[in-house]
């Protein structure tokens, strides 16, 4: 089945690879313009325009893929069906009317709508997140389910190791969609309202981590953020101190109090205590606690 691909991040990009060596190739990827990444603040096109140009598909870099003159380029694709991934545009008619469109959702929806599900999902403590792919409507992420399928959230996983797994599944489970569609066989059902969260996007305030809370919180908020993000402790003196990769144990150690010994750096929580295992100086690279501790003064209170 001939497609138009929506798309935009990393996640995207990997997503559109396994579309690519389906039958339902892409004739058509539809992605914003370069935009400036990175610490250098360069120009760069988005991963998902990397890897249509990578895989020889023609790419249209669009502000808005409601212009006139971007959705008479999709109608000239000839598509049968639109699939969308983490693209960052709202669709709207005339052209969400003109074709339909399946959108790649990384949640088990209607659990997490909206901008941040990863994240949502290992900062509440979910035991499973999944993929969900379901068919654009004018609502935010809120059309009848086609696809869903769960994967478990381990103890120690982070956002780092969830993502990916999520990308892979998200390739398959569109993959089995177009294949059902193809054939007539693909069924829709509606969501149910009730059971409706929303994953709100990632604030600044979000990756401070606040002594005043449960370790097993901060553990979750470490986890849920890292590596792309990152969290911190704000120090005496307003220093930051970016935080990793963290563990939450049992322990009575002042609110806030950095209890340091060997190689270990142990922080007071509003229940329970914190022990810090990998860090991110200011200005440095992330190192174990140990190695920090071996060249630095001992920080004294997290604030």
């Amino acid at each position: 089945m001939r497609t138009v691909y929506l798309g935009t991040s990393g996640f995207a990009a990997a997503v559109l690879r396994r579309l690519a060596a389906s039958p339902h190739r892409p004739a058509l990827v539809v992605t914003p313009p370069d935009s400036r990444r990175g610490r250098g603040r360069r120009l760069a096109p988005p991963p998902a325009a990397d890897a249509a140009r990578e895989l020889g598909i023609d790419v249209l870099q669009a502000r808005s893929v409601n212009d006139e003159e971007v959705a008479a380029r999709v109608r000239a694709a000839a598509a049968g069906v639109g699939a969308v991934c983490a693209f960052g545009q709202l669709i709207a008619d005339p052209l969400l009317g003109e074709l339909e469109m399946l959108n790649v959702h990384p949640s088990l929806l209607p659990r997490w709508r909206g901008a941040a599900p990863i994240e949502r999902a290992i900062l509440a403590g979910d035991a499973e997140t999944g993929v969900t792919i379901l068919r654009v409507t004018a609502g935010l992420d809120s059309g009848p389910i086609a696809l869903r399928e769960p994967i478990p959230i381990a103890a120690d996983d982070d956002f780092g190791s969830v993502e990916p797994k999520l990308a892979a599944l998200s390739g398959e489970l569109l993959v089995r969609a177009l294949d059902l569609r193809a054939a007539g066989e693909l069924a829709l059902t509606e969501q149910d309202e009730a059971k409706a969260t929303y994953a709100e996007k990632i604030a600044p305030e979000d990756r401070r981590l606040d002594p005043s809370r449960s370790a097993a919180e901060l553990e979750r908020r470490v986890r849920a953020l890292n590596p792309h993000i990152g969290t911190y402790l704000t120090l005496e003196g307003d220093e930051r101190l970016g935080v990793r990769r963290a563990r939450a144990g049992e322990g009575d150690l002042e609110q806030g109090a950095l209890e340091t010994g060997g190689d270990r750096l142990v922080l007071g929580c509003g229940s329970g205590t914190l022990e810090v295992l990998e860090v991110k100086p200011p200005g440095g690279r992330p190192m174990p606690a140990g190695a920090y501790l071996r060249g630095h003064t001992a920080p004294g209170r997290a604030l």
